[in-house]
């Protein structure tokens, strides 16, 4: 299966923002967009003409791209999907992206970033409904359970990211029970729940064209 390869720091650059894509380590000083608050490449420093609309709607599509690890092909099967479903367009994209197996466990706290979340489900650590899944895009469903296996419940990278998680869990959409290392899928989220700063309607102008 594709998948990006280099250095994640060069994309919250090339993006002008944090897209924290390393978890913690991009709240610290150590972070390379501190260091270099410049578009990666040879001219990353120069002069940089303003943006047309369409490089506007482009960026903000790798954005989101970026933020939930989804490469084109997929995330436009996501876009054809929620465009053929009732309601708003860019609404359900961002209700396909957040019920991603991945981002659903970097939301519950098991995994510092989705990246991480990733690596995890494909060394088979997780189960849903009791049924071991290591498909980072298996769409979660309402009332799905989400548990660390038995056997992986020691792992320093697990709980190093559950350390990072201060009280009780404020998401709506989720229920966590710390001490069983155990997440439920409640609802499908609304958008104003999800806490993810893009422009979603930016993205139905461009693949609109």
């Amino acid at each position: 299966m594709a998948r990006y390869t280099g250095a994640v720091c060069k994309l919250c650059r090339r993006e002008g923002e944090k897209l924290f894509l390393k978890g913690e380590r991009c709240n610290g000083a150590k972070c390379s967009f501190e260091k270099k608050r410049y578009a990666p490449g040879e001219h990353g420093q120069g002069y940089r003409r303003r943006p047309s609309n369409y490089g506007i709607q482009l960026r903000e599509k790798q954005k989101i791209k970026r933020i939930y690890g989804v490469l084109e092909k997929q995330f436009r099967r996501y876009f054809k999907k929620s465009d053929a479903e009732k309601g708003v367009t860019g609404t359900n994209l961002m209700k396909h992206l957040e019920s991603r197996l991945d981002n659903v466990i970097y939301r519950l706290g098991f995994a510092s970033s989705r990246n991480m979340a990733r690596q995890l489900l494909r060394h088979r650590h997780f189960t849903v409904n009791d049924v071991i899944v290591d498909i980072p895009s298996y769409e979660v469903k309402p009332n799905d359970t989400i548990t660390v296996r038995e056997k992986s419940k020691k792992l320093t990278f697990i709980h190093e990211a559950m350390k990072k998680i201060k009280g009780d869990h404020d998401l709506p959409w989720l229920i966590l029970d710390k001490a069983k290392m155990q997440g439920v899928f409640i609802q499908v989220p609304e958008r104003d729940q999800m806490e993810v700063d893009v422009n979603e309607q930016l993205v139905v102008e461009l693949y609109s064209k």
